[in-house]
């Protein structure tokens, strides 16, 4: 197949989509997308195996855009999501590839947000919704969220939304939109819940698979055998002597999760756990302060780090082997995203040889294994990250943009726009990235300056002692 075939030029799409495709930097299509979206574009329905950060999200919707009226002020495409980070990711990447239609309206609907907001949102009018089960489900229950305009439904990572027992959700909420519709499923893993989910409202659907496999030489792979008692210690020796910048470590325990940070955390390495109860809240500031290069480590279980999408991972390490040969392929896929080179570091106790066994069938090739000696230590300093999170009190609802609180650091607080990192502006707090050396005075310079005209209440939320 030539260049040129792969380009998104070969595709029906409006001169504007593809204008904007270009400038969005999309040359080529993925594998996904070119083996999909000829298919989606035909209005078929549409069973997709492919990975997270296979390029899915543009894949659907370009299909769901080239079925929309924008001048029609209806609800005609819905997406399902598992959690409500992939939700926003998927929101934000509509948005992008919309631009080129005048005023597509997209409503993100997940829990842990007021209701009433959303509400408000939907009354103001809708073309594209994104959401999780459930919260889709309260909406079309208390009569908000009407669907008889509606042409696509989306359902991503269909094998998540499954696991997390959301199979009655996913069936009541696709009995309550129009039987003309087109359906996409797009999932990473085939189990046999999606076959029974398909059978129940698509037509006919068409399969493609695209294979799970990354690329030979874009993730190397290392694996180390431990004893159980010796194993979290092992991670710092790891981190010692990688240093890479960022890691998900994957434990298969919440149990596990807190007892690696505790070890880790006490050698002055900066590592946060996520797992299934923590709060919205909570779940979200450790998000951010791990994807702006605040926390060194995100240590999580395998449910906790669902529709996790995290820009240049440098590292994953499988503290514990998980038992599913599929979740393991699923874990590596987090590092050696796009041009990326990736580093996987595997422990292996004994009595886990088996589950070893299952990953080296799937992948069609031997572990590679490193005895425990290799492990030189660094420098002698722990592995810092590079920078530190403020938080400020006020957000959306304040009417705070990334610029001002860019403005008010860069202007009269005098920092340099190098030392600012990632600005992530939430309902009603903002977390701003800043380098770790200025955090203090940063701190300080904003809680006393103005953003926006007002003054705020800025805390910094890591030590960088």
């Amino acid at each position: 197949m030539t260049d040129s075939a792969l380009g998104f030029g070969t595709l029906p799409l409006a001169p504007q989509t593809l204008a904007n495709l270009t400038q969005l930097g999309y040359t080529q299509m993925t594998p996904i997308q070119a083996a999909s979206l000829p298919v989606a574009l035909l209005g078929k329905d549409l069973i997709a195996q492919a990975k997270t950060g296979s390029g899915k999200t543009a894949a659907f919707t370009l299909a769901l855009l080239a079925n929309l009226n924008a001048r029609r002020f209806a609800v005609q495409a819905m997406v399902l999501c598992p959690t409500r980070e992939l939700a926003d990711q998927v929101t934000t990447e509509i948005r992008r590839l919309a631009r080129a239609e005048e005023n597509v309206k997209v409503v993100t609907l997940c829990g842990g947000v007021a209701l009433r907001g959303q509400t408000a949102s939907l009354e103001h009018g809708a073309h594209i919704v994104v959401g999780t089960p459930g919260r889709i489900m309260d909406h079309l229950e208390r009569g908000n969220l009407e669907l008889s305009a509606l042409n696509t439904l989306v359902l991503d990572e269909a094998d998540r939304m499954l696991d997390m027992g959301f199979f009655e959700d996913i069936v009541t909420v696709a009995r309550q939109c129009p039987v003309t519709r087109q359906t996409l499923l797009f999932s990473a893993t085939y189990p046999e819940g999606i076959a029974k989910l398909s059978a129940q409202f698509m037509k006919a659907p068409q399969q493609i698979t695209v294979q799970a496999q990354h690329e030979e030489g874009k993730i190397v792979q290392h694996w180390y055998q431990v004893t159980n008692n010796e194993r979290l210690h092992v991670v710092s020796r790891l981190l010692d002597h990688f240093r890479p910048q960022s890691t998900l470590a994957f434990c298969n325990t919440k149990q596990q999760c807190r007892d690696l940070v505790a070890v880790l955390q006490a050698q002055g390495l900066s590592a946060m756990a996520l797992f299934g109860e923590l709060e919205q809240r909570e779940r979200d500031q450790v998000l951010v302060q791990f994807a702006n290069r605040s926390c060194s480590v995100l240590v999580a279980t395998d449910v906790a780090a669902r529709g996790l999408d995290i820009a240049q991972l440098a590292a994953v390490i499988n503290v514990d082997v998980t038992p599913d040969s599929e979740v393991h392929i699923h874990r590596i896929g987090r590092t050696g995203r796009g041009d990326a080179e990736g580093i996987v570091l595997n422990l292996a106790s004994m009595d886990e040889m088996g589950s070893v066994g299952k990953i080296e069938q799937l992948q069609g090739r031997e572990s590679q294994w490193q005895p425990l000696d290799t492990l030189t230590p660094g420098s002698g300093e722990p592995l810092r990250p590079p920078m530190s999170t403020l938080q400020i009190v006020g957000g959306r609802k304040e009417k705070i943009r990334a610029g001002d609180v860019l403005g008010a650091l860069t202007g009269e607080a005098g920092f340099t726009k190098e030392q600012v990192g990632k600005i992530n502006v939430n309902e009603f707090s903002t977390y701003v990235a800043v380098d770790r050396r200025i955090a203090r005075e940063a701190a300080h310079k904003l809680s006393t300056g103005r953003v926006k005209g007002k003054t705020v209440k800025v805390r910094l939320l890591d030590d960088v002692a």
